[in-house]
């Protein structure tokens, strides 16, 4: 096994994670000793040239499995680079990103326990991105205006739920009017790639212009009925608040130096 990760140039540990996950052909044995061949150098080579273009392992396990094709795996670099998941990206671990974000770490894990993901487990760790601070820092703003943590962690979980809901009827309309017609017609792999990822990337910015688009419509629309109706939900003047009970990571979250900050 050393002698395998020397070739491919990762460590023993990571031929052993590529091994658990199913990735590498079994070695052959002779006793208690393994004797692993070109094509587990070849597949590890493989491996990590698609990590490069930004596929997931579990998407990786499909495409050299068989269950995905080349085209496919196009289109999932091209989803993965949107995401700007690519490795050749920043990648920060844990404890880099709470310093770069002036977030504590062990607040990071509280809120991602509520359900609220914000990294990604890259190689069996949770890797984060620049565009991660970006998030925790909008965060921290709307606690800088008085907004309780505790409701909106909720209001979070409930969107998450529903805007994944929708991500998966639009991601399914996608895949059966898009994506398979356009592989049952192509003529070549690298032409259904091509067709692939060209509708990918005009379909995504159309489909996220009009849903963010129309939930400002109905979040302005919803304020502007609450003012025009006083006396409504929660409070005499209709500008209402939660009184959901807390967890115990949101109490130790609103005792935390990133708690509201009354102006």
């Amino acid at each position: 096994m050393e002698q395998l990760a020397t070739a491919c140039e990762v460590s023993v540990d990571t031929v052993r994670y590529y091994q658990a996950r199913g990735l590498l052909p079994q070695p052959d044995k002779e006793g208690r000793v393994a004797w692993y061949r070109s094509e587990h150098v070849d597949r590890i080579r493989e491996i990590r040239s698609l990590q490069r273009q930004g596929l997931t392992l579990a998407a990786i396990r499909r495409v050299v499995d068989g269950e995905l094709g080349v085209a496919d795996a196009g289109l999932a670099a091209a989803v993965a680079a949107e995401r700007g998941d690519a490795t050749d990206g920043e990648s920060l671990s844990l404890d880099a990103f709470s310093s770069a974000s002036g977030v504590p770490a062990s607040l990071i894990q509280a809120v991602e326990r509520e359900g609220i993901r914000i990294g990604k487990e890259v190689d069996g760790q949770m890797r984060y991105t620049s565009r991660d601070i970006e998030l925790v820092r909008t965060a921290l703003r709307l606690l800088e205006f008085g907004l309780p943590l505790g409701d909106l962690l909720a209001l979070a979980r409930d969107a998450d739920e529903a805007m994944r809901g929708l991500a998966d009827r639009a991601v399914e309309l996608f895949d059966e009017h898009v994506r398979k017609p356009i592989r049952d017609t192509s003529e070549g792999t690298d032409a259904a790639t091509a067709r692939m990822v060209e509708a990918f990337r005009e379909l995504l910015p159309a489909v996220t212009l009009l849903v963010s688009d129309h939930f400002r419509r109905v979040l302005l629309e919803v304020a502007e009925a609450h003012i025009e109706a006083p006396g409504g939900r929660g409070t005499e003047d209709g500008w209402g608040r939660s009184d959901r009970g807390r967890t115990g990571d949101e109490e130790e979250l609103e005792g935390s130096p990133i708690a509201p900050r009354r102006r």
